[in-house]
């Protein structure tokens, strides 16, 4: 028993009893149709045996075809009648049930992916954790020399990052829901911004080489924070995909009075079908349980309400040498050049 409900509460199970359901109403629609064209045909019979016994055909020949023709024509409006408002009915019902489904499975995605988030998080708040308290002890029991013990330190403090940005993302997104996200706009210098992000990237991560290729002295009003969360979740996005020892290029610069900023990298690439899916709320492409890269879902779909709350856009697209270029773009900001 505790299988089958288990099977029933899969999306195969609710399709299963969904379609069993709908078949159900639409035969009993068509079979109070049924019963409704043989009670008209009844009542027609009926009519016309009346008309017989009230009036001869022969001796009243003109009015008796009257009667008859006017009985039959009442037999074609209940016809008429039924078949519309059944149609109708039908209509409806179809209608209504397509509606249902599919907020039903809307739910039951949104569901999986929430399910889904609460593993990952699980997942990524317990190795940072675990590996900065292993580090911590190993510091604290055993005499290191100097190099190895700021080694040590240089990955608890990567993994406390790690920590602050997944803090930092799931408080944003809950903003975002409640729409209490509101951004601290101010002239921002965005080339040294990115700069100075990429910088800090370098340093603390060593699997992956990053690139920077910065026009100077671009400004644009926005919230300092917010745009790096938007550098940061971009490029650790790359790192997640793209193969170790891969190059992660990083490009601010102007183009038809626009503002630039791409982040390519040259990993598996995404697939056409994909390319809007991704930006969606915890969404992330197969199975927590199968999948090998780390996240939660929330990275990408920060990044986009970040650039459409700046006025911009954002797009996913592919790296004529392999990998995907997630390109932004800016129309409301102002070039001053050193």
């Amino acid at each position: 028993m505790k299988k089958v409900l288990q099977k029933l509460q899969t999306g195969k199970g609710i399709t299963f009893i969904y379609i069993i359901l709908l078949g159900y109403i639409v035969l009993a629609l068509i079979w109070w149709g049924i019963l409704l064209f043989r009670q008209s045909h009844q009542i027609k019979a009926y009519e016309e045996q009346n008309l017989a016994l009230r009036l001869d055909s022969l001796t009243t020949p003109v009015s008796y075809h009257v009667e008859l023709e006017r009985i039959r024509h009442d037999e074609q409006m209940r016809t008429f009648k039924f078949f519309g408002e059944g149609a109708t009915f039908l209509g409806f019902i179809l209608l209504g049930a397509a509606i249902v489904y599919r907020a039903v499975w809307k739910q039951i995605k949104l569901s999986r992916q929430q399910q889904n988030f609460m593993m990952a998080v699980t997942h990524e708040l317990k190795s940072p954790i675990a590996a900065a308290k292993l580090n911590l002890e190993t510091i604290r029991k055993r005499k290191l020399d100097e190099e190895k013990q700021n080694k040590l330190l240089e990955n608890t403090i990567r993994e406390t990052d790690r920590l602050d940005q997944l803090c930092n993302n799931i408080l944003l997104a809950s903003q975002f829901e409640n729409s209490k996200a509101q951004l601290f706009v101010e002239p921002v210098n965005m080339s040294q911004l990115v700069k100075a992000g990429v910088e800090n990237i370098q340093q603390h991560r060593t699997s992956h080489i990053v690139e920077a290729y910065i026009t100077p002295g671009i400004w644009m009003e926005g919230d300092k924070f917010m745009l790096g969360l938007v550098l940061s979740n971009l490029v650790e996005n790359a790192i997640k995909y793209a193969p170790k020892g891969s190059t992660i290029s990083v490009k601010l610069y102007e183009k038809d009075k626009l503002l630039k900023w791409q982040v390519i990298d040259q990993g598996d690439g995404i697939p056409n079908s994909e390319k809007e899916k991704i930006f969606q709320k915890f969404y992330r492409v197969g199975n927590e349980n199968t999948r090998k890269a780390k996240g939660t879902g929330l990275g990408l779909y920060l990044t986009k309400r970040i650039v459409e709350q700046h006025g911009g856009e954002i797009a996913a697209k592919d790296n004529p040498g392999g990998g995907t270029i997630f390109e932004l773009s800016f129309g409301d900001y102002s070039i001053q050049h050193a």
